[in-house]
């Protein structure tokens, strides 16, 4: 019988490598923070890089006809999103991270306004304000029915706020909200209005579960792709960041011309490794992502189910994609401010702490922290049984 990948992860295999959610952590906290998953990687992708090894063809990458990364994110994009992308229109950079701030300072001036949802990734409000822009955060606000953001008044806002970019991450992380097509749409009403430069940031794309759909940005149609880079990775989805190979499409003709006007060279390149490794992902592993999303399904309804049984409301609603919740702890015994800290030391639980993904911005989420449960079944429940013990005022170790 072949063993099911996502039943069992070995903490210990984990702690030994070099990835920082788990080698960063002292012995016993359990790591549910950084948003790497649990899992190893599909076998079409260790089967690749095994192949490259046993080559030894780490040389001077060369591609016959066009770039493989360009065509497999082209094809994905028709076949899973009903989305044609532009030929001749693709980027293959490292991260998303290096993508935005490439995006700030070639579509945008210092002391520009750069719109987005809050709370966000952390590394991207740091990015936009590394570059001097001004971050014009978009508040995301809890209703009784999920996560949602304020359409009435929104291009005035932005126009008031001296906007010149609109950074969108949909599916959105950490509320893990998929935008709807009318939601879409009003911020494609804003980006016509006030011609704005939109980033849309689409890697948690392939990690919707049912009944949500995602929809790309720039599909809703020629003016809004005109406007629009698109950026995308296999990283999340398939458990691959540290080989750091990423797409930017580029619909907008002033940032594409901006772009190809400096040295070949200045944006460096991702690796072969990393290239080869997103193809075979995107291309050739597709049972293992289905097995995948059965295994998140099954987290995400156990989570479901341990935040509605909790004597606390921790103002939780279930993500429509990702595998990241986001929690409330303010009525908790360990609300105010810093919970994930009061958790690493109470719980020996490690998650990521909610202030980060507010700053440089006025928006309060410093009672929040956000759970990666891209891990076994008996790991999440090992997790959820610390910090359920822990905010009962027990022990947890």
């Amino acid at each position: 019988m072949t063993r099911d990948p996502f039943a069992h992860v070995d903490v210990d295999r984990l702690r030994s490598g070099y990835g920082v959610k788990w080698g960063s952590l002292p012995p016993g906290v359990l790591g549910a923070w950084v948003a790497d998953m649990d899992f190893g990687v599909p076998p079409a992708v260790r089967e690749c890089v095994i192949r490259l090894a046993e080559r030894e063809d780490f040389g001077y990458p060369f591609w016959r006809g066009e770039d493989p990364v360009a065509e497999a994110f082209a094809e994905r994009m028709a076949a899973r999103h009903g989305w044609t992308p532009r030929p001749g229109r693709v980027r293959v950079l490292t991260d998303l991270i290096q993508i935005l701030q490439v995006m700030v300072e070639h579509a945008t001036r210092p002391g520009d306004g750069v719109a987005i949802h809050v709370p966000s990734y952390p590394p991207f409000l740091a990015s936009i304000a590394r570059a001097g822009r001004r971050i014009v955060p978009l508040p995301m606000t809890r209703t009784g029915h999920g996560w949602g953001f304020a359409v009435e008044g929104l291009a005035d806002g932005l126009r008031a706020a001296g906007c010149r970019m609109l950074v969108l991450v949909n599916p959105h992380n950490p509320t893990g909200r998929v935008f709807t097509r009318e939601e879409l749409e009003a911020l494609a009403d804003a980006a016509e209005e006030l011609d704005l430069v939109v980033v849309s940031d689409e890697i948690h794309a392939d990690l919707a579960y049912a009944p949500h759909r995602h929809v790309p940005f720039a599909s809703l149609g020629p003016a809004t792709a005109a406007r629009t880079i698109t950026a995308t990775s296999a990283t999340k989805t398939f458990n691959i960041a540290g080989l750091r190979c990423a797409v930017a499409h580029i619909g907008h003709d002033g940032v594409w011309e901006a772009l190809a006007r400096m040295p070949y060279d200045y944006f460096g390149t991702p690796t072969m490794v990393g290239r080869a490794a997103t193809v075979a992902a995107w291309r050739e592993s597709a049972d293992w992502h289905a097995d995948l999303m059965r295994t998140l399904e099954h987290n995400r309804r156990t989570i479901d189910r341990w935040a509605a049984d909790l004597p606390w409301d921790l103002g939780y609603h279930s993500p429509q994609a990702t595998y990241l919740s986001w929690f409330d702890f303010t009525g908790t015994p360990f609300g105010g401010v810093a919970p994930a800290e009061c958790l690493e030391r109470e719980a020996g639980v490690k998650l990521a702490e909610g202030a980060e993904f507010a700053q440089e911005t006025p928006v309060d989420t410093a009672g929040f922290a956000r759970l990666n449960f891209a891990t076994s079944p008996a790991l999440l429940d090992e997790i959820l049984g610390r910090i359920g013990t822990a905010l009962s005022g027990g022990s947890s170790s």
